[in-house]
């Protein structure tokens, strides 16, 4: 690979809108075992500051695992290599998302590391008032393919 060959991805982006349903949080929480009260008992939340459920913020993370998954999926098109998740830094929940709250999420290709064979995403979700929920830096990994 040049650098250019991976400098041409940044700018690449995607992003998507869905409402965070119960059943969302409940097969979320099936899958998990995470049945905190704070996702799954609506009158034990009314009684703190939220007044109501929250989703997992791990289910955020799993809605960024959408959109990194489109970014990789367009990028292995174009390449004779795997792309993968290598991690994600600076994952910061900012404010609760309720059930019934729409997310926008949007995710940007911001910069590349040819010698690294990287791409570093930034990751915002936004609630339907515009409010920032979520923030993330996504990296991704370049996995040349065997030969």
């Amino acid at each position: 690979m040049t650098v250019q060959s991976i400098e041409k991805y940044v700018g690449l982006s995607t992003s998507f809108r869905r409402t965070v349903g119960e059943s969302d949080v409940y097969a979320f929480a099936g899958i998990t075992g995470d049945h905190h009260p704070n996702h799954v008992d609506e009158q034990y939340m009314r009684g703190t500051v939220y007044g109501a459920r929250i989703a997992h913020a791990a289910l955020l993370l799993g809605y960024a695992s959408r959109a990194s998954g489109e970014i990789a999926t367009m990028i292995q098109k174009s390449l004779d290599a795997a792309v993968v998740t290598y991690g994600y830094d600076r994952i910061r929940f900012t404010a609760p998302v309720l059930l019934g709250d729409t997310i926008e999420l949007r995710y940007r290709v911001t910069s590349a590391s040819e010698a690294e064979a990287k791409l570093f995403g930034d990751v915002e979700v936004s609630n339907q008032h515009g409010k920032l929920v979520c923030v993330a830096r996504h990296i991704l990994k370049i996995i040349p393919a065997r030969g």
